[in-house]
Formats: C-alpha cells, sequence, structure tokens
C-alpha cells in the first residue's frame, strides 16, 4: 500500500510513522523545506494532567504510551519522563488542586498533591514561596525543534519513505492523488492531508467551511538556567484554562481570586519546561480573534517573567528567542481533532488545538486503524 501525506508537522509526521510501521510505503510532501508551524513553536510537552476526561484524557494517555516507546527508538526526540508540578499559593488554589485529585481518574493521570517540601524534594529548582504543588507523573516532554527532523531520519532509513520537500499541493486529482505545484501527481492509495494551520486555499476547496479556528500564541526562551529543571512547572492559571480542573472550586477561584489583568487580557497561563540545552520554553498567551496582530507584544512577556521568578526565587536567564505562533483547533474544543473524508480515499485530519504535540501519535494511530491501513 501507498500513503501520500500532506504536511510535515507532528501530525503528518505521526500518520507516515503508522504507515511505514504498518509495512506501507509513503509519499511525504511539505509545502516548505521543513515543518515551520506550530509542530515546532510549542512547548514539546506531553501533557496529560489538564485532559478533559473521556475521550480526550484516552488519546492523551495513549499517546503518552506511543512517545515513549517512540522515544526508546529515536533517541533524538529527546523523550523525558519528567512529570510536571503546578505550585498553588493559597487555599483558593489549594482546594482546586485537592478536588483534581479526588477525580475517578487522577490515579490514570498520576496526580498527587506534594507538599512544598516534597515539590522541592522533586524539583529543587522551585525556591520561590508556595503552599503545595500538584504533582502529574503522566506528564513528559520531547524536543519541538528536533522530534520532526529526527524521525523523517528514522523514516528514511526504512527505504519505504520519500520525503519531498518545497512542493505545495495545489489540487486533489480525482481519487487518491494530488498535484503540487511544480505540475507532478503522486498517486497512492489513500491521501491524508494534514495541513495544520492551513485552511483556506485547497483545504477549502475540498473540505468547504470547516469547524476549525485558528489560535495565535506567543511564547519565549531563555539561555542555559545553569541547573536542572527537573519538571515541567506550570501555574493556577492553567487550573482556569485545562478543563480537567472544571469543579466547583474551580469557580470558587474564579469568584474570590480575580486574574492578574494581563493574563486574563491575553488568555495566559504558565507553562515552562526546560530545554536539552538548559534554556527554558515558556509561555503562554492565546489570542483567537481575527485578524491576528502581526507583531509580539511585552505585556505577557513581563507577565511571565514575574511569575517563573517567583517560583524559581531567582531572576529568569536572559531571553534568548520570543516568538509567535498559530495552530488549528476545533471550534467545539470537546473534539480532539477533525477528521474528514473529503473525496473517496482522501482525508483531512486538522484541528488538534494545542493537543497537537500530545495527541499526535494516537491521532495518527486512530487514522490508520478507522482506514485499515
Amino acid at each position: 500500500m501507498k500513503v501520500i501525506v500532506v504536511g510535515a508537522g507532528v501530525v503528518g509526521t505521526m500518520h507516515a510513522w503508522h504507515a511505514v510501521e504498518r509495512g506501507h510505503e509513503v509519499v511525504h510532501i511539505e509545502r516548505e523545506a521543513e515543518a515551520r508551524g506550530a509542530s515546532l513553536r510549542n512547548f514539546g510537552q506531553i501533557w496529560v494532567s489538564g485532559r478533559a476526561g473521556g475521550e480526550e484524557l484516552d488519546t492523551a494517555l495513549r499517546a503518552r504510551e506511543l512517545w515513549e516507546g517512540i522515544g526508546a527508538r529515536v533517541p533524538g526526540l529527546g523523550f523525558r519522563a519528567i512529570g510536571s508540578l503546578t505550585p498553588v499559593r493559597n487555599e483558593l488554589e489549594l482546594a482546586v488542586a485537592e478536588a483534581a485529585v479526588a477525580r475517578p481518574d487522577a490515579a490514570a493521570r498520576g496526580y498527587k498533591l506534594l507538599t512544598a517540601d516534597e515539590a522541592r524534594a522533586v524539583n529543587p529548582a522551585l525556591r520561590g514561596e508556595f503552599e503545595a504543588a500538584l504533582w502529574c507523573e503522566r506528564d513528559a516532554a520531547v524536543e519541538p525543534r528536533l522530534a520532526q527532523l529526527a524521525l523523517r531520519e528514522a523514516l528514511l532509513a526504512t527505504g519505504r519513505y520519500t520525503f519531498l520537500p518545497n512542493r505545495e499541493v495545489r489540487d486533489v486529482v480525482g481519487e487518491k492523488a494530488v498535484r503540487d505545484d511544480r505540475g507532478e501527481v503522486h498517486t497512492g492509495d489513500a491521501v491524508v492531508l494534514c495541513t495544520g494551520a492551513w485552511l483556506s486555499g485547497l483545504v477549502r476547496e475540498v473540505a468547504g467551511e470547516i469547524p476549525v479556528r485558528r489560535v495565535r500564541l506567543q511564547m519565549m526562551q531563555t539561555a542555559p538556567l545553569g541547573e536542572p529543571l527537573t519538571t515541567s512547572v506550570a501555574d493556577a492559571d492553567s487550573f482556569r484554562y485545562y478543563p480537567a480542573y472544571a469543579s466547583p472550586a474551580l469557580d470558587a477561584l474564579n469568584e474570590g481570586q480575580a486574574q492578574d489583568p494581563t493574563a486574563a487580557a491575553h488568555k495566559m497561563q504558565l507553562l515552562m519546561v526546560q530545554r536539552l540545552d538548559g534554556g527554558l520554553t515558556i509561555g503562554d498567551t492565546h489570542e483567537y480573534e481575527h485578524p491576528f496582530a502581526f507583531d509580539t507584544l511585552e505585556d505577557p512577556y513581563e507577565h511571565l517573567t514575574r511569575v517563573v521568578e517567583s517560583f524559581l526565587g531567582r531572576p529568569l536567564p536572559r531571553i534568548r528567542r520570543r516568538w509567535a505562533g498559530v495552530y488549528a483547533q476545533c471550534v467545539d474544543t470537546s473534539r480532539v481533532v477533525h477528521r474528514q473524508r473529503v473525496r473517496d480515499g482522501v482525508w483531512l485530519v486538522t484541528g488538534p488545538g494545542g493537543r497537537g504535540m500530545t495527541c499526535s501519535p494516537a491521532i495518527a494511530e486512530t487514522t490508520a486503524n478507522e482506514l485499515g491501513w
């Protein structure tokens, strides 16, 4: 069987991975020299902790299992089973963490409530002031700027994978074939369009208006911290953002503790993970209204710096990089992904939102199973 995959971000690359794993030939087409979108502009977090119960959590847990297995075979991914800590500072925040630990699926997530001293024993870099921390053992991390490159190298070594960069697919030709902007037609037994946040052009032509929106974010990365940050770190604003934390305790937090005005204005949460070079990736914001700004704003970065420094109890290293990114998210955010048959043998898979890096191996596995690969 020959599979044509369009788009070399993490979702497309994982579809190529599963097809090759099942013994098929893959032609992988990417409009850039390599993927440059949200698949690189993210935390590299395999983020189980905040996922909604049910399908979303099941997908994230399956993806976490797949990531670990792939990481053992492809060390260049930089897979680390580091877990995460969410420090809390007062009774209202603590109550939300306690409600999370009381969830029926808390054990599957690896939730545990730690005292401040216990949290510092897990992550000694957290020298700031906080009362307790929510630990999630199942969270993990990979290197987003390296993952697709490492996976592609492993795929090329199989002899059943062809990568065609700098080609934009312009048309779906009849059944199970696409034409690129060089005029070449690529025919297979199945075509999967993994176009990320590119929702116009070809996608609109073959699928019409789909229930997926684009979301913009801002992030930054520091110089090396000079010591290990042994876990990912979030703050209590993540309670307001992720569906797993919905509870009467969260309602009380929202009513009794106003979010910082900058964080509220930019729909922010703190997420932080250490890169293999020792730097910290820190974010993020969420912008939903079009047209998006074309510049990055300093207020969110200043807010994030204050929050991180309060947890670390020390100044941040200098900021080396700032960037914005755009990802595709289902308008109904309870949906893990938008998967649509647009022609016989041609499927569109997009819209995982901020779950793309976390869930992509399981999303692609589901596609492979549904298409009978």
